[in-house]
């Protein structure tokens, strides 16, 4: 099976670990992975802050660059989520709703993937340690993948999971949300941390790079002793 990757760009620029681990991941599952190297950002920050039209420009660049895809797959609800919006962005376009409709039909968010069209649970992951997992906005409520990281971390040999309290609320990052609101934000992740200190896990696990990014960043400043992993990574640990 051909798949090709939306890398997203909190991954391009700060998180190529998760990438790589994507890819090997799914190549260890029998997928040949493609790259278009004219992929750029989704859109997702511009159009969330008022620039419409601004952003549909990146979005055009992107239905270009995945039309000749047979699978899009993304280690990110939220950039996932964005692409599931392109058609009703695009709503009336007669240009492009079409092919809006197209790449969002293709789509993929990683896990969601691996068990609803590869129909995969066990990955032959192994994975020593304590840890709790943030159930990120976009990927629960808007793409609504709430099962597959689950079957897939129950899977993990070694890995002792300890549910995270209050797994629904947001960890205050939402995109420029935590630069606008940053007061507001801060609070929200602090709130966030203390939760994952509750379940005195050693590990927080996430499919989202701007919430691991945002909880991550607020670990270091206060000083604990909690380690960021994004779900690929631990699924690609053998």
């Amino acid at each position: 099976m051909k798949v090709t990757l939306f890398a997203t760009c909190i991954v391009d620029m700060f998180q190529g670990n998760v990438g790589k681990a994507t890819v090997e991941l799914l190549e260890h599952l029998g997928c040949e992975i493609d790259f278009p190297e004219s992929q750029v950002c989704c859109g997702q920050p511009a159009y969330n802050s008022g620039y419409v039209k601004e952003s549909k420009e990146a979005m055009k660049r992107m239905i270009n660059a995945f039309s000749h895809a047979e699978y899009v797959v993304s280690p990110s609800g939220s950039c996932a989520t964005m692409f599931k919006e392109y058609p009703h962005i695009f709503k009336g376009d007669q240009e492009w709703e079409q092919k809006a409709q197209a790449l969002a039909d293709k789509t993929y968010e990683l896990t969601q993937f691996i068990v609803d069209v590869l129909k995969v649970e066990d990955v032959g992951a192994k994975f020593n340690g304590r840890a709790t997992y943030h159930t990120s906005c976009h990927m629960t409520r808007l793409l609504g993948v709430k099962d597959a990281p689950m079957k897939l971390l129950s899977h993990v040999k070694g890995l002792e999971f300890t549910e995270l309290p209050g797994k629904e609320k947001c960890c205050g990052f939402g995109g420029t949300f935590s630069v606008k609101m940053a007061q507001i934000s801060e609070q929200m992740v602090d709130e966030k941390v203390q939760h994952v200190e509750e379940t005195e896990a050693d590990f927080l696990i996430g499919a989202d790079g701007g919430c691991l990014m945002n909880i991550g960043g607020r670990i270091v400043r206060k000083g604990k002793p909690i380690k960021v992993l994004h779900i690929a990574e631990v699924l690609n640990n053998r």
